[in-house]
């Protein structure tokens, strides 16, 4: 086991995040993987008939149609909650553990880059095509932007929101059994509401959703283990690195800026919030140390 002194001696909270991921384990990526390998059979071995975009299709368009008219029915609040999926988004809302628990964003970065090499080679292998490539408009419900092409499997923002919430889940780890339960029950549940957005809004069927929510639960377990080998963010802290991050989150700031200009939704007031809140803890850090 390496020394985590320089990780967990000066913050506690990056301490408690430390600890927490040095109990994942690589035996917790079966469990997924295994899933994963029952939703590929089930999908393209079981069913017979057709091309297997025919067959994916088909095998759950009712699905899709029931899912896609119920959850439609709250249209701002799925709109705001699949903006959720966009990484500058979800990724704003812990922004603050930069500073108070780097490894927490090491995990976080390296699992992004990984999720965002599996997503791009699996959009493009499979090239099935959107809902909105294949159904008629009027057959379904549409929020926001109509998304058309051959990248509907995986959904990418699926990926994405598993990504930041099996960080959130390990990191943050309670030690008693009922309060892991209801820990895992509350963050695993919130992931799933906010995956489904993207069947709400019409842009994923829900075994995209499903498939590409699996997806990032396992990059994320890989990036985890990854973080607990390097410790790449030691230097967040550090006098002359803080210029830099506060420049990268300014710019972070102008493009949530530019979000609201073109959709004035209340998931980017709160985004730019958090971000806003980063910043000036960050500026006032370097302040403090500057003098």
């Amino acid at each position: 086991m390496r020394n985590n002194t320089n990780a967990s001696g000066k913050f506690p909270l990056n301490n408690i995040v430390v600890k927490n991921f040095m109990t994942v384990k690589n035996w917790q990526l079966t469990p997924p993987f295994l899933l994963l390998v029952l939703c590929v059979l089930y999908l393209f071995i079981f069913n017979n008939g057709g091309h297997y975009i025919e067959q994916y299709v088909n095998i759950q368009k009712e699905l899709f149609f029931y899912l896609n008219s119920e959850l439609s029915k709250f249209p701002d609040l799925q709109y705001n909650l699949t903006q959720l999926g966009d990484v500058l988004i979800f990724f704003s809302f812990i922004s603050i553990f930069i500073l108070y628990a780097p490894r927490l964003w090491e995990a976080l970065l390296n699992s992004a880059i990984l999720s965002l090499i599996v997503s791009a080679t699996l959009k493009e292998l499979l090239d099935i095509p959107r809902p909105a490539a294949l159904f008629d408009h009027n057959t379904f419900v549409i929020i926001g932007r109509t998304h058309h092409g051959l990248a509907s499997l995986p959904s990418g923002h699926s990926i994405a929101t598993f990504v930041v919430i099996t960080i959130l889940l390990y990191a943050f780890m309670p030690k008693k059994n009922i309060n892991k339960i209801l820990w895992c029950t509350s963050i695993l549940t919130l992931g799933v509401i906010i995956a489904f957005s993207r069947v709400a809004v019409g842009a994923h069927y829900p075994f995209d959703t499903i498939i590409g929510s699996i997806i990032g639960y396992i990059v994320t377990i890989i990036g985890i283990r990854i973080s607990t080998k390097l410790e790449w963010l030691n230097y967040v802290r550090k006098k002359k690195y803080l210029p830099v991050l506060i420049l990268l989150i300014v710019i972070w700031v102008c493009i949530i800026i530019h979000k609201i200009i073109e959709s004035n939704l209340l998931v980017f007031y709160l985004s730019l919030l958090s971000l806003g809140i980063t910043l000036f803890l960050i500026s006032k850090l370097y302040v403090q140390t500057k003098n």
